[in-house]
Formats: C-alpha cells, sequence, structure tokens
C-alpha cells in the first residue's frame, strides 16, 4: 500500500515494509474514549519502529498492533506518550534505553509478542512511571517465578497482565529476591543477558547495516548492482562491502 516504501527489481520483488514520514503524517488520529488524542497505526505489517519523531510528541496513546515489529525501541524523546499499544507483533527484544526515550509511559500492552527472557523485563524497568503491563501469551510468562519477578524489577506496576498487582504479591516478591534463591535467580539472569548481547552481535544486521542496504537498494542504477546486493542480503552480509565488489 501507499504507507509503504517497496523497491521492486524486474526479476525479484523486495518488500521492505516501513513506517515512513507520510504513512506516519496521514495516520487516522482522533480523540479516543478516554478523550486522549490517538494515532492509529494499526495492521500495516511494518517490521521495525522509525520516523517517531514526526508524531512531534503530540499523543497520548499510539497503537502499532498487528504488525511485525521485532524490537521495541527506537522512539525519540516522548514526554506525552503515557499509552502503547503493541498486541500481535513479533517483539522479541526490548530497547535497554526505552526509558530515556518514552519518559511518561504509564501503559505498555504487549500482548502476544515473542518476549522470551527475563533480561527483556530489566530493560521495561527504566520505564520508571509504568503503571499497566501486558506480556499475555508472550513466552516470558512460562518463566518461574514470572510475575514476582516482573513485580519486583518494575515497584511502579498497578496491573500486570491484566490483573491488580496485590500486596501480598509485592510481599512474596521482596521476601524472594531478599533470600539466597532470589539473588541467584537475579544472577543468573544477568548472566543470561550477558550471553545474549554477545550473540546479538555476531548475528543479524544492525540498524546502520539495514539502512545502508536500503540506500544501496534505492542507489543500484543496474540490475547486476541489485542481484550482488540481494545476495550479500541472503548470505548474511551487509553494506559497506565495496571493497569486495566486481
Amino acid at each position: 500500500p501507499q504507507f509503504f516504501l517497496k523497491t521492486t527489481t524486474t526479476s525479484t520483488t523486495i518488500n521492505m515494509f516501513r513506517f515512513n514520514q507520510d504513512a506516519i503524517a496521514n495516520s487516522r488520529a482522533f480523540y479516543n474514549t478516554l478523550k486522549d488524542r490517538e494515532l492509529d497505526l494499526r495492521g500495516y505489517k511494518a517490521n521495525a519502529i522509525e520516523n517517531m519523531g514526526v508524531t512531534q510528541d503530540q499523543f497520548d496513546t499510539i497503537d502499532m498492533s498487528d504488525n511485525e515489529i521485532k524490537k521495541l525501541g527506537n522512539f525519540p524523546v516522548f514526554r506525552r506518550l503515557a499509552t502503547l499499544l503493541l498486541s500481535n507483533n513479533h517483539i522479541r527484544l526490548v530497547d535497554k534505553k526505552i526509558g530515556k526515550q518514552l519518559l511518561c509511559l504509564k501503559s505498555l500492552i504487549m500482548t502476544n509478542n515473542r518476549v522470551s527472557d527475563l533480561s527483556e523485563i530489566d530493560n521495561l524497568a527504566t520505564l520508571k512511571n509504568l503503571e499497566d503491563l501486558s506480556l499475555v501469551d508472550n513466552p516470558v510468562v512460562r518463566r518461574p517465578n514470572y510475575r514476582l519477578y516482573v513485580i519486583h524489577k518494575i515497584p511502579s506496576l498497578k496491573l500486570l497482565d491484566f490483573r491488580k498487582v496485590r500486596m501480598k504479591e509485592r510481599e512474596n516478591a521482596e521476601r524472594l529476591f531478599s533470600s539466597q534463591e532470589g539473588k541467584e535467580m537475579e544472577k543468573s539472569v544477568q548472566n543470561a543477558k550477558t550471553i545474549k548481547a554477545e550473540e546479538e552481535k555476531s548475528k543479524g544486521p544492525t540498524p546502520e547495516q539495514l539502512e545502508a542496504f536500503r540506500k544501496a537498494i534505492r542507489e543500484a542504477k543496474t540490475q547486476r548492482e541489485v542481484d550482488y546486493l540481494e545476495r550479500m542480503a541472503r548470505s548474511g552480509r551487509f553494506p559497506p562491502f565495496e571493497e569486495e565488489k566486481k
């Protein structure tokens, strides 16, 4: 659709679904039932959060449900945004700087995503004003002591997975994580986080590499150049690699 940048070649079609500036600027904006100003970015099948600065922090709520977003992050500094809806995406990772991006976020709904590691909860804990969090239908909810871990890490929470956080749960979380068992659990999460960070560095393109690839595709002048770029991407190699080009 017109909302996305689509690059097409004669032999192969490469679809790069993106929230470009025009898509965001022309999306539906309205006052919802809570009288909050909301931006509707549902269902575009975008695979990344991009170009959010074009909103100029004019919205209380942004709905990005039903896309294919893989990572929560890449926002400018937002001081107004209070509710972010991200159900039915592919989110597995949370930017460790998310708390410095969304300063006043209170409600984060990430139902039916792919968060599997408790280390991502540590990154969500940087959202100091978070009161309502849903990770229903994410693999992480099956981790032992998941709920107590989240309550421990995000003390501002009032609702977790659409259930009220009760005083008894706060007491149980405090008791667990002041014990040796709890300390060992936190240590294991930190160790797993370190290993995961090292693995992420060694696999997959960085955002900078992806942007360089998109730029190279846009600027390709011949079919031979496009074919070369496609072969490199399929093999997991991304620009810059000008010295290899024949």
